[in-house]
């Protein structure tokens, strides 16, 4: 993955728990303090997780916006916050950790696949949930079971 996408003024640690739609709020002005979108893009994060659940097993949550809110990406971005805790997104799906996405033309999907190996692994969702620096985060997420 690349390092420009992924850099650690994109990364939140230790995160307090908050309902699902404040997190994902959260994630999408990081996205957009970032210069990745503009903070329309927030509103696609939003509608996206109304339509269906980001969360996608493991403790891992992917919000991103629904594609008529693709105008609104600057550049390709992901931001990584960390809710040791854990986010409630619902059925007893606890997230404690959200990946918000912004991929411009299908650069995301890279992205998202890289992103996917490396959770389907319980340890490295839990090193994710426990890391204390930013450096392990993007360790793990660049380099996964190669470290």
């Amino acid at each position: 993955m690349n390092k420009l996408i992924l850099n650690e003024g994109n990364i939140l640690l230790n995160a307090a728990s908050e309902g699902k739609y404040e997190a994902i709020e959260r994630a999408g002005r990081l996205l957009a303090d970032n210069g990745y979108v503009d903070p329309d893009y927030i509103e696609g994060m939003r509608k996206r997780e109304i339509e269906v659940t980001t969360y996608i097993g493991n403790g891992i949550a992917i919000p991103h916006g629904t594609s008529e809110y693709v105008t609104h990406i600057k550049e390709s971005g992901i931001v990584v916050l960390q809710y040791p805790e854990g986010v409630d997104f619902g059925e007893g799906n606890l997230a404690y950790i959200l990946i918000g996405i912004a991929g411009k033309n299908d650069e995301h999907l890279e992205i998202l696949s890289s992103i996917a190996l490396v959770c389907q692994d319980e340890n490295n969702v839990s090193e994710l949930r426990h890391a204390v620096a930013k450096e392990e985060i993007i360790s793990i997420l660049t380099e996964g079971d190669h470290r």
